[in-house]
């Protein structure tokens, strides 16, 4: 993107970056959707729903396609798809357990309209391609907006349904049988998922919205028991991982979301494969140190 190459100063580095209003978007879009990702993420590895964030990324496409069809917002397109097809999800299956199958139904009708749209776009395939793989260097102001106001809609809507929400992913059963409406949450929760689904989906794409929805809350829930600082955790990741991301492909010439995926990708396999390591030794050291004073 710029001809321009690290230099020792990290200073004068991000006054640079900063000079652009492009990246001044791509800054602030990328720190609302960290967030969004790093908390509702932390409760989709918690219910096991990784297949449904991924579902409702895919018909985030196409409701998308349909957008750029008819010279509306992309945003506005994955908004009113993943709303109305995480809905459908959960009423179709009240239970999280058993909603596989649900949302594969869902996923198959959405996908065929998004073919459809595509095949009665005659436009440049510009669009269609960062929708497949993010393209927060594009974002406007208006998109910044329209994000930063979903982001607080979704923080705000997991304050208010934190504690049952919590307590039904972590049991289910339990929480039904003490009276919770667990079938209003469930919907409430993939509502959730579809609107930070859609705002995500402008950083890093359909293809990659791993990345950020669920790859940092795996690994927060590795270095992290309590809820509270495993959500912390993760969204601590994921803003790093963005921020980073942003920083390194300003100077280079390949996409964020590359950038991004593999920064957190990185980050996995180091928890995965050396934190592990570690962990037991710390803990072998600590209980030989308690035995010897």
């Amino acid at each position: 993107m710029s001809e321009m190459t690290f230099s020792i100063n990290l200073i004068a580095d991000l006054q640079e970056i900063f000079r652009y209003q492009f990246m001044q978007h791509a800054v602030e879009a990328g720190t609302v959707v960290a967030i969004v990702a790093g908390i509702v993420g932390y409760f989709v590895v918690l219910r096991r729903s990784s297949f449904a964030a991924h579902a409702l990324s895919h018909v985030g496409f196409a409701g998308a396609a349909g957008a750029v069809l008819f010279a509306v917002s992309p945003v506005y397109g994955l908004l009113l798809f993943t709303g109305v097809g995480g809905s459908a999800m959960a009423v179709l299956s009240p239970r999280a357990a058993h909603r596989d199958v649900h949302i594969g139904t869902v996923l198959a009708f959405m996908l065929g309209l998004g073919v459809l749209f595509i095949s009665l776009y005659a436009g440049n395939s510009t669009q269609t391609y960062s929708i497949l793989f993010g393209e927060i260097l594009g974002i406007s102001s208006s998109d910044v907006l329209l994000t930063l106001a979903a982001g607080a809609v979704i923080l705000a809507a997991v304050a208010i349904v934190y504690r049952p929400l919590l307590f039904s992913s972590l049991d289910e059963d339990v929480a039904e049988a003490r009276g919770m409406p667990t079938f209003l949450l469930g919907i409430v929760f993939m509502l959730l998922v579809a609107v930070a689904t859609s705002i995500a989906v402008q950083v890093v794409g359909v293809l990659l919205i791993f990345s950020l929805m669920v790859t940092p809350a795996a690994i927060a829930q590795q270095l992290a028991k309590r809820p509270q600082t495993a959500m912390i955790v993760s969204v601590a990741i994921a803003l790093v991982a963005t921020w980073l991301g942003l920083f390194v492909a300003y100077y280079e010439p390949y996409p964020v979301s590359f950038f991004i995926t593999t920064i957190v990708f990185s980050f996995y396999l180091l928890v995965r494969f050396v934190y592990r390591r570690i962990k037991p030794l710390r803990m072998y050291r600590t209980t030989f140190e308690d035995t010897q004073s």
